[in-house]
């Protein structure tokens, strides 16, 4: 070819690497010729999808041919009344990445500064070199948000904020009083994205609703996923809740039809599929302390979490390891590419799975030592 297709792209595209997700285990199993492999690298919800779920899609697949409500009305509906907003607050999107692609899209240009961590979750950066803005990366606080900081690099050129709370890959949190306190020193015409993928997972008491402080900051978004604890991450399907003028605004950038009609009825359903969420949360918790207990008993340090995922310190090139586990049929998270090359996030799942991974781990550990 004569022309340099990729110089023809924009100056944000032209640098970005694409996102790279954990590797299927279908793939692992055709490279190696293994069964059964157990795949702990998405943080995706180890029961399956909601059998309530299951049945509502199941009596909507003869709509498959049908465009799906491009507003999202009985979502939204059921968003509001659980959560106590107005349905005119929520943007939904194709999982929560496609809001936060759709909140650089509206309010940034070349030129504009981003504020978000270093160790936070890499979406953040791609939307942000994308569009042609700059990209503000503070220093980390203990593998979290060093907020202090992150007010500091504040400038007349800031449009955006990014915090995840819980935050991904290290599982670390904000509390109630370090939010509201950031909040407050926040100018108003500065827009704080609260990431909250994972907000179900937490049981602290003090840790914060992000919905519940919209009313007072009319410059937070607040987004959220149905991928994690919700179990949907197959059908793709987040949204974000925000001032209705916010929204109003990233409704003019959103493509219409962006939740398709089987996303949007299985997300209603298992909105209210209490046992579910309930079940959901207390494997991840007895998952968590499984995995707590084994890194101590192998000596190996890792960062405490409140997510669905732990990340641990192997005290070396973690990829050794990620291709020694993977050589046993057990597939784990390499972050290396949000510069932490030592460790390892590993997905909570069901308890033989967990199992099976720690005893993989120990054969590792065990063979590089």
């Amino acid at each position: 070819m004569g022309c340099d297709y990729i110089a023809l792209a924009t100056n944000g595209v032209q640098n970005l690497h694409p996102y790279l997700p954990g590797k299927p285990a279908e793939e692992l199993e055709r490279e190696l010729g293994l069964k059964n492999v157990v795949k702990l690298a998405s943080n995706e919800n180890p029961l399956g999808p909601s059998e309530k779920a299951l049945s509502t899609v199941n009596n909507h697949l003869s709509g498959l041919s049908l465009y799906p409500d491009s507003g999202g009305y009985r979502l939204k509906q059921a968003l509001a009344s659980e959560y106590g907003f107005s349905p005119e607050q929520v943007t939904l999107g194709n999982g929560s990445n496609d809001v936060l692609e759709l909140i650089a899209r509206a309010y940034l240009n070349p030129g504009d500064e981003v504020i978000y961590s270093e160790y936070a979750f890499v979406v953040y950066s791609l939307v942000t070199q994308a569009t042609g803005a700059k990209a503000v990366v503070t220093p980390a606080k203990e593998w979290g948000h060093d907020l202090q900081q992150m007010l500091a690099e504040i400038s007349d050129k800031t449009r955006i904020i990014f915090i995840a709370n819980p935050n991904n890959p290290t599982g670390t949190w904000l509390s109630e009083p370090e939010l509201t306190s950031f909040l407050d020193q926040v100018p108003e015409n500065i827009l704080v994205v609260l990431d909250e993928a994972y907000t179900e997972y937490v049981m602290d008491e003090a840790f914060p609703n992000g919905l519940d402080k919209l009313a007072d900051y009319p410059n937070l978004i607040v987004t959220r996923t149905f991928s994690k604890a919700f179990g949907l991450a197959g059908l793709r399907v987040g949204y974000a809740v925000s001032n209705e003028d916010v929204a109003n605004v990233l409704s003019r950038v959103r493509q219409p039809f962006n939740v398709n009609n089987l996303a949007l009825v299985a997300a209603e359903s298992v909105l209210s599929d209490k046992d579910y969420l309930a079940r959901s949360v207390e494997i991840n918790s007895s998952g968590m302390r499984f995995y707590e207990e084994g890194f101590k008993k192998l000596g190996l340090e890792f960062i405490p979490s409140v997510g669905n995922f732990i990340t641990v310190d192997m005290k070396q090139d973690a990829m050794p390891v990620y291709d020694a586990m993977l050589h046993q049929g057990v597939i784990v998270r390499p972050v290396a590419n949000y510069g932490m090359p030592q460790h390892l996030r590993i997905s909570i799942g069901l308890p033989e799975e967990n199992e099976r991974c720690l005893r993989a781990l120990a054969r590792v550990v065990e063979n590089f030592e």
